[in-house]
């Protein structure tokens, strides 16, 4: 080859060397800094491309026009409404808008300040006080989340040289609140207390503290624990025992206590009681209940509290008085109890997968396949019956469902009439399937 032919072949390859060099640092750059590249995103944009391609909306974010009780209105249309958690149908009462309007005249909306500074009101302590009474309890502490109550409480409670054992069916706030923890974790199967056992046995000694947190009702499943072996258990191991109450309270128990009623124990015999605003006292934040020490520790120690605004007295005093109306009208907590026993009861005459539902509030059918769920809510919702699919990875592979949340404003009627259509639904899926060459 010629020189000057050699030297232009080696000019070009050093120059395609150049251009992959720049190509390499330049995908490198986006790698860090475009948000698209972070984990998940990019299976989510193929989940929703998959769904446009095959016809299904995305059955999420619609939009609903007021009041969401049984009934609610969706783009202009009224449906069968078994999406929302308002179990005892306080949302909208007229003392719970007349106590929030009271304390929006006297307070204003926000407390404009965290509570060690500026934001202490006489409806917070009244909130706590009404709380720590439920539960028999010394003391409870209010926080604007109940995310961040799960958050920021085991969080701060457990410590590198301490165990958290949950159960694997948690709600992701307690599992984010193990992480910040630095906390040892393990899980123990669903529900089953002797693989909690077990796992205590074999490790409690290598650590200093151990904290053992469940639900008192779950909210994928609609199952419960056996609390009265749950006590025995952490006693017997020198555990903490937390409860996360969210979707038990107003739900379980002769008169909606919770799960220590339904099993008629001292509620003094759990170290932690968590529990949320937002379902059954139409609310939004979250709480903690337990002894004196718990809550001074707590209230000064608990970045999630110390450091964030205090709760809209707005919401303290209308929780208030919704926990007051679920005390004073104990005939709703029965509605709700017969409607969610009449729901499991017929579900099951007619065939459908219940799983390991107990018949409360929170009613699943379990149908497996994402797709088929999906499909399911879709058509469910064209004939005008809102209720939503939950999907991996928020339950496990192949047990995708629709999870319906009953109150105690839904009729007999309408509950036979969900499950009659989605038997109809689930009918036609496989031939709806099949079109899509999607396995079932």
């Amino acid at each position: 080859m010629a020189e000057d032919a050699r030297e232009r072949l080696f000019s070009r390859v050093e120059a395609m060397r150049r251009s992959t060099r720049k190509f390499d640092a330049t995908a490198i750059e986006k790698r860090l800094t475009d948000f698209s590249t972070l984990p998940g995103y990019e299976e989510l944009r193929l989940q929703r491309a998959i769904g446009e391609k095959i016809g299904l909306e995305n059955p999420y974010f619609r939009m609903h026009g007021g009041l969401a009780g049984a009934h609610s209105e969706i783009n202009g249309r009224t449906v069968l409404n078994f999406s929302c958690y308002d179990y005892l149908g306080l949302n909208g009462h007229p003392e719970i808008v007349a106590a929030a309007k009271d304390a929006i005249d006297r307070y204003g909306i926000s407390c404009s300040a965290s509570r060690h500074v500026a934001g202490e009101r006489p409806v917070h302590q009244a909130l706590e006080r009404a709380l720590a009474d439920h539960y028999s309890s010394e003391e409870a502490l209010v926080f604007v989340s109940g995310y961040a109550t799960n958050v920021g409480v085991i969080g701060q409670l457990a410590g590198a040289k301490d165990l958290v054992v949950s159960d694997a069916a948690v709600h992701n706030s307690a599992v984010m609140g193990s992480v910040l923890s630095g906390a040892t974790r393990r899980n123990f199967a669903h529900n089953d207390l002797d693989d909690l056992n077990q796992i205590l046995s074999s490790v409690r000694g290598k650590f200093e503290r151990a904290l053992i947190v469940v639900e008192g009702l779950y909210s994928m499943d609609g199952d419960y624990p056996d609390l009265p072996r749950l006590i025995e258990i952490k006693k017997r191991h020198n555990a903490w025992l937390m409860i996360d109450e969210a979707h038990a309270l107003g739900v379980l128990g002769r008169r909606g206590y919770g799960i220590a009623e339904h099993f008629d124990v001292d509620p003094c015999e759990v170290d932690i009681w968590m529990g949320t605003l937002s379902k059954t006292l139409a609310g939004c934040g979250g709480y903690i209940a337990g002894s004196a020490t718990l809550v001074d520790y707590l209230r000064c120690m608990a970045g999630a509290f110390v450091y964030s605004v205090g709760m809209p007295p707005v919401i303290a005093a209308s929780a208030e008085k919704a926990l007051q109306l679920m005390h004073r009208e104990p005939q709703r907590v029965a509605t709700l109890q017969r409607n969610g026993s009449h729901f499991l009861r017929y579900a099951k005459r007619k065939g459908l997968n219940t799983g390991s539902g107990a018949g409360f509030a929170v009613a699943p059918v379990v149908v497996g396949d994402s797709i088929a769920a999906v499909m399911l809510s879709q058509e469910l919702f064209r004939r005008g019956i809102n209720v939503q699919p939950v999907l991996y990875p928020a339950v496990p592979v192949r047990s995708s469902r629709l999870r319906f949340f009953l109150t105690a404003m839904h009729t007999d009627q309408e509950i036979e009439t969900a499950i009659d259509t989605m038997v109809e639904e689930m009918a036609k899926l496989p031939e709806r399937l099949c079109a899509l060459k999607v396995p079932h």
